[in-house]
C-alpha cells in the first residue's frame, strides 16, 4: 500500500525559507514520478515541481521557477522540497503526490499524502 507523509511546513515571513519533505513507502520508489502540489483556499489544486525519480529529470511551475528546488533521496524514499524568497501567494496547503505515468504537473496523480500547511506572512 503506498503511503506518502508530508513534513516541515511552518509559518515564516515573505522573503523567508522552508523545507518540506515526504516520505514514501509502498512501491518500488525509483520508478515512479513523484511531485508537490499546493491548493489554497478557494483555487484548485496546482502543479509546484514534479521529479522523475528513475531519471531525474525536474518540471516546476512557472511562478516558483528559480525560489523552489524540488530533491529527491531514493535510499531513503524521500522527497523534499526548498522554498525560498517565499512569497504571501505561496500560502497554501502542499501535497506529495507518487504516480507510475509521467503525469508533469498535472494534478491527476493516484497517490496523495494529507498535506502539511505552508503560511507566508507580509
Amino acid at each position: 500500500q503506498v503511503q506518502l507523509v508530508e513534513s516541515g511546513g511552518g509559518s515564516v515571513h515573505s522573503g523567508g525559507s522552508l523545507r518540506v519533505s515526504c516520505a514514501a513507502s509502498g512501491y518500488t520508489y525509483s520508478t515512479y514520478c513523484m511531485g508537490w502540489f499546493r491548493q489554497a483556499p478557494g483555487k484548485e489544486r496546482e502543479g509546484v515541481a514534479v521529479i522523475d525519480t528513475g531519471t531525474g529529470r525536474t518540471y516546476y511551475a512557472d511562478s516558483v521557477k528559480g525560489r523552489f528546488t524540488i530533491s529527491r533521496d531514493n535510499t531513503k524514499k524521500n522527497l523534499y522540497l526548498q522554498m525560498n524568497s517565499l512569497k504571501p501567494e505561496d500560502s497554501a496547503l502542499y501535497y506529495c503526490a507518487a504516480d507510475w505515468r509521467g503525469l508533469g504537473l498535472s494534478p491527476s496523480y493516484a497517490y496523495w499524502g494529507q498535506g502539511t500547511r505552508v503560511t507566508v506572512s507580509s
